[in-house]
């Protein structure tokens, strides 16, 4: 290390402090090399001080900081340019696309959730039908007041339109024998069909889950004997996630938009095929469509989050003026990217749209039994 040449420099980069080996993965290097050619470290032997570890800090921030804003500039002003120079190899001057989605995409839900007061849903939540069902019966109406008066003429009227005693005689009726023996019941349930059987179950559990003290499915197993089957447990989760819902819908909404960030990631790889199929003739491969969706729902993003800012402040509801922003957008962006005329745009524009409205209510159907499941 004697051999080194003595040239003034700057912290852990200075050429006094360059080594012949690499401390991390021992690849040999020269002098010249600033990094490891292999593992990408720092070539360096200094210790590292607080100074250098301040300094490295804040010079990533600022390094980060000019792809951020040069990401962000670009794709807000020359629609299907980004996707373009990534793809041709200049990567190192805009962030990752997965992960410039990803951090969009928890930003924006994370404001909803935050912001949202979900839990003034709970209010309407439906705690017991059965002690509603009883306030109902034993409702001491005055005869001298007019309006406690009419609002017992709507419910015998109510109650006659839905034939409301024979309903309650034969709820009370089927629940009395579910919990009589449930143990036989869903030996008989496991005789029928695999729709029947499912339902059947459903309304089982859901007696059990009101009716007894029931906390999980070892609960049920441990006091009644069921069997620990797959069936069973989707049957149990279900009944158990309705009742949570009616319970409490503000929780619900609000675990269920935590998770749509993740959602996306599950969602646009497969809509990205609908995109390799419509331009199958191009030489963009599987990998270049999917970038090119993660860069025009990033910029989704970024107008949905600066409309629910404007929306916030304003008390205001601008959403459809961002939405037919960003259908213009998307049009620019696919011909720019494509290259192909406008006819042939228009229509795989409108075909792509409807696939993607599809998937997404396909998606939000999938979700929100999930969350039901594991509510």
């Amino acid at each position: 290390m004697n051999d080194k040449p003595i040239i003034p420099g700057k912290g852990r980069y200075n050429l006094n402090y360059r080594g012949t080996e690499c401390l991390n993965c021992g690849h040999p290097l020269d002098l010249s090399d600033r990094y490891c050619p292999n593992c990408s470290q720092a070539n360096s032997t200094k210790k590292i001080s607080l100074k250098d570890y301040v300094d490295e800090f804040f010079g990533t921030l600022i390094a980060y900081d000019s792809r951020l804003f040069r990401t962000l500039s670009t794709l807000l002003i020359r629609p299907g340019k980004i996707t373009r120079s990534y793809i041709d190899g200049k990567r190192v001057s805009f962030t990752n696309p997965f992960r410039f989605l990803l951090s969009l995409a928890i930003i924006y839900f994370l404001m909803i959730n935050f912001t949202g007061n979900f839990s003034k849903l709970d209010k309407y939540a439906v705690q017991d039908f059965s002690a509603v069902e009883d306030v109902i019966s034993e409702l001491t109406i005055d005869p001298a007041n007019e309006e406690e008066v009419e609002l017992s003429q709507k419910i015998d009227s109510l109650k006659k339109v839905v034939n409301y005693d024979t309903y309650k005689a034969r709820k009370h009726k089927r629940d009395s024998l579910l919990l009589l023996d449930p143990g036989a019941h869903i030996k008989k349930i496991d005789q029928g069909l695999l729709g029947d059987r499912f339902s059947a179950k459903h309304v089982l559990f859901t007696t059990l889950l009101k009716h007894d003290t029931i906390y999980d499915y070892q609960d049920i197993e441990q006091k009644y004997g069921f069997a620990e089957t797959f069936e069973n447990k989707m049957a149990f989760n279900t009944a158990n996630g309705f009742l949570k819902l009616q319970k409490s819908p503000g929780s619900f909404l609000s675990t269920l938009i935590s998770k749509l960030p993740f959602v996306v990631f599950f969602f646009l790889p497969v809509f990205t095929l609908f995109i390799w199929l419509v331009y199958i003739r191009k030489k963009y491969s599987y990998t270049d469509h999917l970038i090119f969706s993660f860069h025009n729902t990033a910029l989704l993003f970024i107008l949905l989050i600066i409309s629910y800012l404007i929306d916030s402040v304003f008390k205001t509801n601008s959403n459809w003026i961002f939405l037919m922003i960003f259908s213009t957008y998307l049009f620019a962006a696919m011909r720019n990217f494509y290259g192909q005329g406008i006819f042939k745009t228009i229509v795989k524009y409108l075909f792509l749209n409807t696939i993607f409205f599809i998937l997404a209510i396909f998606s939000t159907v999938i979700l929100f039994t999930g969350n039901i499941i594991t509510f």
